[in-house]
């Protein structure tokens, strides 16, 4: 039987729409994954907490407050204070490239913009998923 693979969709700070959040953790759960959805005005703290409390392999953070630049450093510092390096964050939302690719070089897995099919997303995680399976075998 296969293991699935167990996904937080996070919304975190004082952004109150989280229709993009909610539209993300359907597809997730549609597509077979356990998802928990943390609901709104989360802090990273919070966030953090409840990933490794409930042991999943991918934390999708959602932002469209503009705080994008710091909730994400502070989610991957509180990540490897506490040991669990294992979750691979990814998030969504209006992020200007450039500070995508910041993100990015600061360990977060991917970015996916406004308007980006949550089939990619589904898609991502899969082939990560699999990936690290790969380098565990």
């Amino acid at each position: 039987m296969e293991e699935k693979i167990r996904v937080l969709v996070a919304k975190p700070g004082l952004d109150g729409h989280d229709r993009g959040a909610k539209v993300v953790a359907s597809a997730f759960r549609d597509a077979g994954f356990e998802v928990i959805y943390t609901g709104l005005h989360q802090t990273p703290e919070m966030i953090v907490d409840a990933a490794i409390q409930e042991d999943v392999d991918i934390l999708s953070i959602s932002v469209l407050s503009g705080a994008h630049m710091t909730i994400f450093p502070r989610v991957l510092e509180l990540l490897r204070a506490q040991g669990a390096e294992g979750i691979h964050v990814i998030g969504g939302g209006v992020i200007p490239r450039a500070d995508a690719r910041r993100l990015k070089e600061l360990g977060v897995g991917e970015i996916f913009g406004p308007g980006t099919p949550t089939s990619e997303g589904v898609a991502y995680v899969r082939k990560w998923v699999a990936a690290r399976h790969e380098t565990q075998a």
